[in-house]
C-alpha cells in the first residue's frame, strides 16, 4: 500500500495519541470525520496500524527492574527456533523477543518486581528451555530513550 502525505500524517497522530478521536484526527489533517475514518480503517486493513494501546509505567506497577537477556541456542533448525519463540511467548515477563543475526541467536527484554523474581524467571523458566545453550544477562541501570513505534515521515 501507497501512503500518501495524509496518510502518513494520521500514522504520525495516532502513534503519538492512539485515544484521538475521529473528528480530532480528522480536522488534524484537514479532512472531514467519514473520510478520515475510511483512511484509519483502510491503514488498519492493509497491517499498518497494527493495535492501539496505552503507554504503563512498570515501575508503578511493580515492575522496577528491566533485563536484557542475550541467549544463544544449540540448534537454529526452524522447529528449534519455532520452540524457543513459543516457549518465552508464555512467559509473561519477557516483554520482547527479537531473533538476531551472529553470535546470539535472541535478545529478550524481561521485567521483573525484584532481582529474586528475574533469578527465578532464569533459572525456572529460561535457562533449563529446550534448546538453550547460553545466557548473558544485563541489567538496565537507567533508560536515557524509549520511544515506541517507528518514525513516520510527514514531509
Amino acid at each position: 500500500m501507497a501512503f500518501d502525505h495524509i496518510d502518513r500524517q494520521i500514522l504520525s497522530l495516532l502513534q503519538a495519541d492512539g485515544r484521538m478521536t475521529n473528528v480530532d484526527l480528522a480536522e488534524r489533517v484537514g479532512l472531514t470525520a467519514p473520510p478520515c475514518l475510511r483512511r484509519v480503517r483502510a491503514l488498519e486493513d492493509a497491517g499498518a496500524i497494527r493495535g492501539y494501546h496505552a503507554e504503563l509505567d512498570a515501575a508503578t506497577l511493580g515492575y522496577p527492574i528491566t533485563v536484557f537477556a542475550m541467549v544463544s541456542l544449540r540448534s537454529q533448525a526452524e522447529h528449534d527456533l519455532h520452540a524457543f519463540e513459543e516457549h518465552v511467548g508464555a512467559i509473561p515477563e519477557i516483554r520482547e523477543c527479537h531473533m538476531l543475526n551472529g553470535e546470539i541467536d535472541f535478545i529478550l527484554k524481561i521485567v521483573a518486581a525484584d532481582l529474586k523474581s528475574f533469578q527465578d524467571i532464569l533459572t525456572t523458566h529460561l535457562t533449563p528451555a529446550p534448546n538453550v545453550a547460553s545466557v548473558k544477562t544485563s541489567l538496565t541501570i537507567r533508560t536515557a530513550k524509549a520511544v515506541p513505534g517507528i518514525p513516520v515521515r510527514t514531509d
